[in-house]
Order: C-alpha cells, then sequence, then structure tokens
C-alpha cells in the first residue's frame, strides 16, 4: 500500500464527504427502539436509513450493491456486498459491522452543545451518534475505496449496518437467518463499534462484557401514608429495596457476590497488564470526578480488570420517588429502580438474569411484595486467540498510521452482536475497535468523535482488509 496517498485519499473524503455528512446524521434523532417504541411511525429511523444507503450507493466502487433490508415488525438492516478483487479468493468473505441507532438524549450538555445539534470543534465533532455507531458505514465504505484506487486485493465484503444495537440488537438474529446464504461464512469479522484507550494507536478489543438489566420493585402498602403515623411501624420500601441491593453488591466495595464472577483467563490479566501501562493514570482521570474524588482503587491492571472481567452493578433509574419539591412527610407505597448489572465474559447471561432474579424475590423481608422484571439479557464475548497473520497485520497498520504499536484490552460495554457471531462462525478471525476513547462518553452528554483517529483507523482497515486477502 502507498502510505501517502492512502492518507491523503482518506483524509480528503473525511473532510469533504463524512463530516459533513455525520452532521447531518447527528440530528437526526433516531432512538434505538428500546427508547422510542413508536419509532416507524416518527419516521427518524427511516431518515437515518435513507442518508446512510444514499451516500454508499454513491460510491464509486465496482461491483458494489446497497440494499435496504425489511423483515417484518422489525427495524430494517441496510446489506451491502462487494466482490473480490485481485487474486482473493472469491469463495472467502469478510464481513464488516455498524450500526445506526443512537442512545437516548441524556441531560447535562454543555452550550451550545446538544444531542441533536452537531458541533465541529477542533479535532472534535460533537452530538449524540456520529462515533457510536454512525461513522461505520463511511468509513468501511472509504477503506475498500483505497484498496480500489491502488489496485490492491480483497476478499469479498459484506457490509451490515443494523438499527437496533442500542436496544439488544434483538431483530439482528432473524436478519443473520434470513441473509445466511448470502454472507457466507466470514473468515474475518471487523467491528467498529468499541473504545480505544487513547487516541495515540489502534486499540484492539479481546473480550466484551454481558449485561443483565431490569425493573426491581418494593412495595408494602397500598397507598402512602403519614410517615409521622406509619413510620416506626411500617417499613420503608427504600430500605428494604437497599436491603435486597446487598444480597448483590457489596456496599463499601461494590463487588458483586461470586454467582456473578468467573475466572479470569491468564493471558487477559497480562493484556490488562499491558493496557495499564501504556495508560498510566489516565485508566482512571479519563473521566470527569470532581475535585478530592478517587476512584475504587489504586491498582491499575486491577481496574482495568474491574471494568472488563468482573460484574458491576448501577442503578440507572428510579420511579415511585416524587421530585425533591414534591416530597411531603409521606411513606411512600413503592419503590422501583432500573438496574443494570455488567457481567463478565463466558458468563451466560439467561441464567445470570435467572438467577439475580432469585436472588433478589426470594425470602421477600417483611413478606413484602417483591418483583424482578428482567429485560433482555446479552451474553459477553471472548475473542478467540489471534492468528498470527492478523496480529502481525494490526501492529504493521498501527504503526504506519498511528505511529506506535497496537494495544489489546477488553472493553466493559456489550456488542450483543459478537457473541451471535462467535457461536455461528467460531473459525472467524475479529477485529474489534473503534473510536470511543478518553472523554468521548458514548451513551452520555457531550459525546463526540474524535475525527483524526477515524481517519487513521480507517486506512488500519483498509490496510488489515488487504493483508487478510493475502495470508498464508
Amino acid at each position: 500500500m502507498d502510505r501517502a496517498a492512502a492518507i491523503a485519499q482518506v483524509e480528503s473524503t473525511w473532510e469533504t464527504s463524512i463530516v459533513p455528512e455525520l452532521e447531518r446524521y447527528i440530528a437526526i434523532p433516531n432512538k434505538s427502539p428500546a427508547f422510542d417504541p413508536d419509532w416507524s411511525e416518527h419516521g427518524h429511523m427511516e431518515r437515518a436509513v435513507e442518508l446512510i444507503e444514499t451516500w454508499c450507493k454513491a460510491r464509486e466502487i465496482d461491483g458494489l450493491t446497497v440494499e435496504v433490508v425489511r423483515l417484518e415488525g422489525r427495524t430494517p438492516l441496510i446489506y451491502m456486498e462487494i466482490p473480490a478483487r485481485g487474486d482473493a479468493s472469491p469463495d472467502d468473505c469478510v464481513l464488516l459491522y455498524g450500526h445506526l441507532d443512537k442512545q437516548p438524549e441524556m441531560d447535562g450538555w454543555r452550550e451550545p452543545l446538544g444531542p441533536w445539534t452537531p458541533v465541529l470543534e477542533g479535532d472534535r465533532l460533537y452530538g449524540r451518534g456520529g462515533a457510536d455507531d454512525g461513522y461505520a458505514a463511511f468509513a468501511s465504505l472509504t477503506a475498500i475505496e483505497v484498496l480500489a484506487s491502488q489496485g490492491l486485493p480483497h476478499c469479498r465484503a459484506v457490509v451490515i449496518i443494523e438499527a437496533c444495537e442500542e436496544s439488544g440488537s434483538f431483530d439482528l438474529p432473524h436478519y443473520i437467518d434470513a441473509l445466511a446464504e448470502r454472507i457466507g461464512r466470514p473468515s474475518l469479522v471487523v467491528c467498529l463499534d468499541s473504545g480505544c484507550g487513547n487516541y495515540d494507536q489502534m486499540w484492539c478489543t479481546t473480550s466484551l462484557r454481558g449485561m443483565v438489566s431490569g425493573r426491581l420493585s418494593v412495595e408494602l402498602i397500598a397507598e402512602g401514608v403519614h410517615s409521622g403515623d406509619a413510620s416506626g411501624i411500617v417499613p420503608s420500601s427504600f430500605r428494604v429495596l437497599r436491603g435486597l441491593l446487598d444480597r448483590l453488591e457489596d456496599v463499601a466495595t461494590g463487588t458483586i457476590v461470586d454467582a456473578f464472577e468467573v475466572s479470569i483467563p491468564e493471558q487477559r490479566v497480562r493484556q490488562a497488564r499491558q493496557a495499564a501501562q501504556v495508560l498510566g493514570d489516565t485508566v482512571y482521570t479519563k473521566f470527569p470526578f470532581h475535585d478530592g474524588v478517587a476512584p475504587a482503587g489504586t491498582d491499575l491492571t486491577e481496574l482495568v480488570l474491574n471494568r472488563t472481567w468482573r460484574a458491576a452493578l448501577a442503578v440507572t433509574g428510579a420511579a415511585g420517588l416524587p421530585a425533591l419539591q414534591d416530597a411531603g412527610n409521606v411513606l411512600r407505597p413503592i419503590t422501583s429502580v432500573k438496574l443494570s448489572l455488567r457481567i463478565p465474559p463466558m458468563l451466560d447471561a439467561e441464567s445470570a438474569s435467572a438467577q439475580l432474579k432469585s436472588l433478589l424475590e426470594s425470602d421477600p423481608p417483611y413478606a413484602a411484595k417483591i418483583t424482578f422484571d428482567a429485560d433482555n439479557a446479552a451474553t459477553g464475548w471472548n475473542a478467540p486467540s489471534l492468528e498470527p497473520w492478523l496480529e502481525a497485520a494490526a501492529e504493521a497498520a498501527s504503526n504506519a498510521f498511528f505511529g506506535r504499536s497496537a494495544v489489546y484490552m477488553g472493553e466493559g460495554g456489550a456488542i450483543p452482536f459478537m457473541g451471535m457471531l462467535g457461536e455461528k462462525f467460531p473459525d472467524a478471525q475479529f477485529l474489534i475497535t473503534g473510536v470511543l476513547g478518553p472523554q468521548s462518553n458514548a451513551h452520555g452528554p457531550n459525546e463526540f468523535l474524535h475525527v483524526p483517529t477515524g481517519k487513521r483507523l480507517t486506512c488500519c482497515v483498509a490496510q488489515i482488509l488487504t493483508d487478510h486477502s493475502k495470508r498464508g
């Protein structure tokens, strides 16, 4: 590959086409179905699909086909296919993946930013969904355009852009089954929906945590009563709920009970140690701690493992609690919270969900009415060992376009698609990477895409695709 020519082409495409298109994409409030049940009627998802479809169809790639596939009652999916080029085997296949649905708005955006207000400040393109994961379709086809421009080979490529990932990808298995013959059996899967520890090198994701979530509710009385009259006789639903969470989590340390943990493979411990050495204290300083607030530990390797290979609980919402200005002297009838339990790779999510329900609902204090209504559970993923060609290709690409070696680390979030593909294609290799680095704040306020990283990663994908076609 002509490195300088690749950089120039990618730079031009990003600046003149991808960034402007992403600005239009960010402005569309195409929230995932879990956050917009009426997504079909609202039409935002359709607008996002049309935007990406139109841009992709206009690319000058010989043999490119772009199709919006629609299964009844499900979110649409963009399916693209590019024939093999050069001496690459037409029977081999690489699958590139991304998604176009978004998380909800969230409060706390600083002026003049907003979830649906694209703002380019220096190297950062702010707004919901640009980095997670709107850029994926554009970067994937641009990487293939680089190879076409230089006459370099690549295997047949399939690009899938789904519209349900932020809801757990519950529509995707139906599309994978429906398109199975057209997809074939990929030997390489490229996913651009992950994170990076810094913006200085390519980061390869080796594992993903899964997630079990649901609504926990505690009721003891049929209606609110005067707290002065009832407290001391009627137990507080909040206190009962707090005690139930203690069954799962150590309140002093945040440690989750052993039933939701796994034995961490030694290779992943070594990789976490290396990642910690590269990152230093940015392992925790990348988060917006208030002055004087300390992280959950001081051992950097253990902190990396905490966010990638250990279970952790977050309470992400609550009901039954009035706003502070409306809080009277009332013992409330119900307290409900939304629980998000991240579970380690290799732990079956369905079993963990059932176990969590039993843990919370059994032996209810005071015979309280306790219910845990689970959401769809997502099992984590542990990547297969890298074949020598992919390890060498990733290292060469990272050095060529970032100037530093590639780093391998697990990620704390979930990409349900990976576990599903790992089961369907056990012989495939996986390149899981992304642009979600320090302060990029995916899912939260002030989310941004670091544009230079997007450009460099596009070049890396191009290099790895052609190296894949020439592997021994």
